[in-house]
């Protein structure tokens, strides 16, 4: 049985919340309910699977979104160089500390290892599960062995260089999950960069990536390199939060000052205006609000000013910097309008992904009956072929591994009123191999729980 999850965001706690550690107890049961449903073959029979990988497909723990990018050695930043001594250790801290602040929930993770928690019922001579009154030894369960894989996805790209210093990084991250990769060894970012996890994609059909290189503006030909996404979550979206409390001070709402912090789980990312005007008029007063927008249009100046952002190519990136530079010369509601307008017409339509599995070569060649890809946040599901082969049918999916983390989403009334519904969501995929959970190829889960009231 193969277990896909991305895109947790679990940050050092200097930005906006991430997943609370209930929803991997969640997860965790899950993945033992499923090992025993895996259990059941094609023909009724209950055989104990041999063991669980998990893949953890990328921006697991974020590196990206910390203000110690923004507010420790301004010199230091992501598109610097990758070498310095001083470099690995902002990682090593940003790590460290992103660890810390989730410890409880990677804790539930590792604990996928211990027998007594990863474990299924021992088969019976009648091949059911055996129970006391079929077997005296039915209370010994069958331990279920979990591997645990880690790729890298544009927020945690940094796990993918060399050196010593980042095989310490990676060493800490494999004893905190408690992972099978090799810390001496980058972490892949292309499933080809590792023969265990190709093996577990062809036994189980299933072709996965963390999906960034359909993302020009998140990556750039290299996954050893920075791109535009950092410099925008470092230089605007970590910046704004801080830079409104350090310029306002007192004055600025406490309210207003936590949904700054959040200002990264707004979805798409293009509706960030109109979540920082609605917020500012539900918390601030007028000049407050006129305020707060000065101070983005001056972060929008400095960064048009890095000779990173100006060095990048032609094309997406160009498209990303003049929608910012257009962002600094509107006023905050003429911009969120314009925003909002284009979004209404859109009909609420977010990006996809999917046409780009059909691309991969494991479609082409036809072994994979799934393509998953992580990064756009969006959990969805795609049918992309359907054939016969040898009196079979054949179907190829394409699916989304979605997130885990709280987000905000524009209201569809009235959306002129720049309202947001906030909610935590929660995707997990699993894949069976031959006869495993009665021949079925796939189980997918994509759950949201609301925010609570306080």
């Amino acid at each position: 049985m193969l277990v896909i999850i991305s895109d947790l965001h679990l940050t050092d706690g200097t930005s906006g919340e991430t997943i609370r550690t209930g929803a991997f107890r969640t997860f965790r049961e899950r993945i033992r309910d499923l090992a025993y449903d895996a259990s059941w073959r094609s023909d009724e029979r209950y055989a104990p699977i041999e063991c669980v990988d998990l893949v953890l497909l990328g921006d697991i723990i974020d590196v990206i979104r910390s203000s110690r990018w923004s507010e420790e050695t301004p010199s230091l930043r992501p598109w610097g160089d990758h070498t310095s001594p001083g470099f690995a250790d902002r990682v090593a801290r940003i790590t460290e500390d992103a660890i810390a602040n989730n410890k409880a929930s990677l804790d539930v993770l590792k604990s996928l290892h211990e027998p007594r928690i990863m474990n299924v019922p021992p088969a019976g001579a009648d091949g059911k599960p055996a129970t006391i009154s079929h077997n005296l030894n039915a209370r010994e369960r069958v331990p279920v062995p979990v591997r645990i894989h880690y790729l890298v996805g544009n927020h945690d790209w940094f796990f993918h260089l060399k050196g010593q210093g980042y095989d310490a990084i990676r060493k800490q991250i494999v004893d905190a999950i408690g992972l099978a990769n090799d810390p001496d060894i980058v972490f892949p970012h292309d499933p080809d960069e590792s023969a265990l996890i190709r093996q577990v994609y062809q036994e189980h059909r299933v072709f996965a990536r963390h999906g960034d290189i359909f993302d020009p503006g998140n990556f750039e030909h290299d996954r050893d390199a920075s791109s535009l996404g950092d410099a925008i979550v470092i230089e605007l979206l970590n910046r704004f939060a801080i830079e409104v409390r350090k310029r306002l001070g007192g004055e600025i709402p406490e309210a207003c000052e936590a949904g700054l912090r959040e200002i990264d789980n707004v979805r798409p990312l293009s509706m960030i205006p109109v979540w920082v005007e609605g917020l500012v008029q539900r918390t601030c007063t007028e000049d407050l609000a006129a305020q707060v927008k000065q101070i983005w249009n001056r972060l929008v100046h400095e960064f048009l000013k890095i000779d990173f952002v100006k060095d990048r190519p032609l094309g997406s990136s160009a498209l990303i910097k003049l929608g910012f530079e257009i962002s600094s010369d509107l006023s905050l509601t003429g911009l969120s309008d314009v925003v909002t307008w284009f979004s209404a017409k859109m009909g609420g339509r977010t990006e996809t992904f999917y046409p780009y599995a059909m691309h991969e070569r494991a479609f082409k060649e036809g072994w994979a009956r799934f393509i998953v890809y992580g990064h756009t946040h969006r959990y969805e599901i795609v049918p992309l072929r359907s054939e016969q082969r040898d009196g079979e049918t054949i179907d190829t999916l394409y699916v989304n591994s979605g997130t885990w983390r709280p987000v905000h989403e524009l209201a569809r009334f009235h959306p002129v009123q720049k309202q947001f519904v906030r909610y935590h969501v929660m995707t997990y995929l699993s894949f069976f191999k031959d006869e495993e959970r009665k021949g079925r190829g796939f189980e997918v889960w994509s759950g949201a729980l609301g925010s609570s009231a306080a």
